[in-house]
């Protein structure tokens, strides 16, 4: 049953001033009475059941929407985000059924993970003490080679808690809330919603099958945005990744822009399917690239290596040495005994061209009934279609279940995205046929 959000709100707001209002409402999402994606009224409807000025509500909704709670969409007004940074009992995601094969998920598949067992038997078991050495050195040393190996000059090597904690310490170094920021549209969801609940503007630009498209990254640059976040390769949702001809044609964008932060969010690594790539190896002014282990050797190694410029690693580490101070040594010599492991990197070779095959399969099968599909590189493929909840739910019906792209699309249209590691290559061509199926009718609709 729909819940109706002006009893709900009504029922949580206590007070007349706007920070009652805001408060109201979070506490209804928190205790799941607003649901991720739920819409609230109108300013001036909710204003005339609360009996206060407009003005009031629209504090309150507008400091809802610098913190990330709240998001608007033009004539769809003003809704819950998918994602509101505030710990709730309801989340966006459903439970997929029984005997569904959830494709929505977006994790990698654990049978193609390498054996922690392993490296945790050889990691040096020497307590770290409080000191100021926050880098495992040897952790460093190979962080920088692999940089490296993609023509970055890394002196500067942090470690954080995973890609999207290394994002928010590099943003928070250099921006305020109110900042423009280029983000890919479609785009992943965690960037999106981080920078939502940090009060920055989001500013989206359209991507192809090789990331962003140079005119678009030329115009939002030259229209002023304080920083630029990309996915060098496996971009989520679509799989887009860089290659050298879109190097070569970024780079000098951003060259003619110095002031403008260059952050990379390289996190799928090694199983990425395709050479990491990168525009910081000639780097702006200010620049960051976050590569995180969590899709190569398991999510729950929430670890990451940053190489960025020298201002930019002595505000995040001196942040970092009032906080948290370091990321555990029990997990950064982890993942150097993960990386030093021949049979682990033959493990992730392994698994790399496994992805690719699944990916390629899929891609393969719906190219044969006609569909549009992108997919170039790492674990999503990314589907168009005229509407989302309908093709959702026939797939649903068919055994498979789908991520909605309104999650992760700004102004680019409806479409599906589709995590393909547990997706057997023989569940391929069982997938294309129910996509094309349930296609069919919203075609004949569209040529009538």
């Amino acid at each position: 049953m729909s819940i109706n959000p002006l009893q709900t709100i009504d029922h949580y707001i206590t007070g007349t001033r706007s920070v009652q209002i805001a408060d109201g409402i979070e506490a209804a999402i928190a205790a799941g009475k607003l649901a991720a994606g739920e819409r609230l009224p109108t300013v001036r409807r909710l204003a005339d059941a609360l009996r206060v000025s407009p003005t009031t509500v629209s504090a309150a909704f507008a400091a809802l929407k610098r913190r990330g709670l709240l998001v608007t969409s033009g004539r769809r007004g003003t809704s819950v985000s998918l994602r509101p940074p505030v710990s709730s009992r309801l989340g966006p995601d459903l439970p997929v059924p029984d005997g569904v094969l959830n494709l929505a998920a977006g994790n990698p598949n654990p049978q193609l993970l390498p054996d922690l067992a392993r490296a945790l038997r050889k990691i040096d078991n020497t307590p770290h003490l409080y000191s100021t050495e926050v880098v495992d050195p040897e952790l460093e040393r190979l962080a920088r080679r692999s940089f490296a190996a993609s023509g970055v000059e890394a002196d500067a090597i942090s470690v954080t808690s995973g890609a999207l904690d290394g994002l928010e310490r590099v943003l928070l170094a250099h921006l305020r809330p109110g900042d423009r920021v280029a983000v890919e549209d479609p785009g992943f969801t965690g960037v999106l919603h981080l920078l939502a609940s940090m009060g920055l503007l989001v500013v989206p630009v359209e991507i192809d099958d090789f990331g962003p498209i140079p005119r678009e990254v030329e115009r939002v640059l030259r229209e002023g945005v304080a920083a630029f976040v990309l996915t060098p390769r496996a971009q989520n949702p679509t799989g887009a990744a860089l290659d050298d001809e879109r190097v070569a044609a970024l780079q000098p964008l951003f060259k003619a822009h110095p002031d403008v932060l260059l952050v990379e969010d390289d996190h799928a690594g090694v199983v990425a399917g395709v050479p990491a790539l990168s525009l910081c190896s000639d780097p702006p002014r200010h620049w960051a690239i976050v590569r995180s282990v969590s899709k190569a050797y398991g999510p729950d190694l929430r670890l990451a290596v940053m190489a960025s410029d020298a201002v930019t690693f002595a505000r995040v580490e001196g942040r970092q040495m009032i906080g948290i101070r370091w990321v555990s040594f029990i997990l950064q010599r982890t993942v150097v005994a993960l990386w030093k492991d021949p049979a682990v990197r033959k493990h992730l070779r392994a698994s790399a061209r496994e992805y690719t095959q699944r990916r390629r399969a899929l891609l393969d099968a719906l190219a044969e009934r006609g569909i549009e599909a992108q997919g170039r590189s790492g674990l999503n493929v990314w589907v168009p279609v005229p509407e989302e909840a309908r093709i959702l739910s026939a797939l649903l019906d068919a055994g498979f279940a789908v991520a909605p792209g309104e999650r992760f699309r700004l102004r680019t249209g409806p479409a599906i995205r589709i995590t393909i590691a547990l997706l057997a290559p023989g569940d391929a061509e069982a997938l294309s046929a129910a996509i094309a199926a349930a296609l069919r009718p919203a075609r004949r609709t569209l040529s009538a």
